[in-house]
């Protein structure tokens, strides 16, 4: 009796390679995915006061020119056009922390929140977040 390879499903090195390779994109996207449930970033679409003449777009009292703005003096990353300004935090604030426990300090410089202990300020916050970039 003759058995011939197309019959015992023996699989060629590229599909194991593409197999793989798919396996770990998805363990990548449900990593990611977690994180960003746990996490709350924040977007915002600003429209222009129309029948302004435009030479930028305005936030928080100041005046960004058109185009990709990477960042603002408010840690947002920004993209001006006529009539609208769009833009993302370039910060996460968890979901949940121990509010009695921890008191929560932004600092603008590094557009980052930090978690301390409101007993002692001087030390990270121990209910699991000390620092979120």
């Amino acid at each position: 009796m003759e058995v011939f390879a197309s019959e015992l499903d023996i699989k060629k090195p590229e599909q194991f390679a593409v197999n793989c390779s798919m396996k770990c994109f998805l363990a990548f996207l449900v990593a990611v995915g977690s994180m960003v449930t746990l996490c709350d970033a924040v977007c915002f679409t600003a429209l222009q006061v129309p029948g302004r003449p435009y030479r930028g777009c305005m936030i928080d009292g100041k005046l960004y020119p058109f185009g990709h703005i990477e960042r603002t003096e408010d840690c947002y990353k920004c993209d001006c056009r006529v009539g609208q300004m769009q833009c993302c935090s370039l910060f996460f604030f968890p979901g949940s922390y121990d509010k009695e426990k921890c008191k929560v300090v932004f600092n603008k410089k590094r557009c980052r929140y930090y978690f301390l202990q409101r007993d002692d300020p001087s030390q990270p916050c121990s209910s699991g977040h000390s620092a979120v970039l």
